[in-house]
């Protein structure tokens, strides 16, 4: 029988207050209050708490606080990545993110989901999809990436959007729910 965790990776319903999930959880606030806690001149501390908490990062990337996550292992992000003032990511399945990808400030990316059904999640099961951005992507500010998204490379999704199906490459895409505006060349 497959634990809470493997269902939760495997995007499956599964228990989140499984006691080995919430331990992982617990480890994912404390390395991301470290972080957040890093003052302007700690970008070597800040590299280190990041290289411990997500699963792979490229040489180059910059995060600033604050940054929220649920366990940190399930997030991949590419060389010259960027992630502005307060993104959260709910990292249940994989968060992957391309390289020379940018986020601006207050970026939410979903993995984690609930049962439509009321009375499925009323009983607390959750489950995830796996989010994908793409090399050279942009998201402007307060955009939100739901769960099960693709996002193509090179790709701008204007700020305040909500994507909730998945991008071409090389498209500007906006609104809620998020359209494409205009193709790139």
């Amino acid at each position: 029988m497959p634990s809470e965790k493997e269902k939760m990776l495997a995007g499956e319903l599964y228990d989140a207050g499984d006691p080995e999930l919430v331990e992982e959880r617990t480890r994912a606030r404390r390395l991301t209050r470290l972080f957040n806690d890093t003052d302007e001149i700690q970008m070597d501390r800040r590299d280190e708490l990041i290289r411990e908490l997500f699963g792979d990062v490229g040489d180059e990337f910059e995060i600033e606080p604050t940054f929220r996550c649920d366990y940190g292992y399930n997030i991949s992000v590419g060389e010259n990545f960027f992630a502005n003032f307060d993104c959260v990511f709910l990292d249940v399945c994989p968060i992957d993110i391309g390289d020379n990808a940018g986020l601006g400030p207050g970026v939410h990316i979903y993995t984690a989901t609930h049962p439509i059904d009321a009375a499925e999640r009323i009983k607390g099961p959750e489950f995830g999809d796996s989010v994908t951005i793409g090399d050279n992507a942009w998201i402007g500010g307060q955009s939100v990436i739901n769960p099960g998204v693709t996002i193509g490379d090179d790709v701008v999704v204007a700020s305040g959007s909500v994507v909730t199906k998945d991008v071409p490459d090389s498209v500007v895409v906006g609104g809620n729910p998020a359209q494409i505006i205009k193709e790139l060349d």
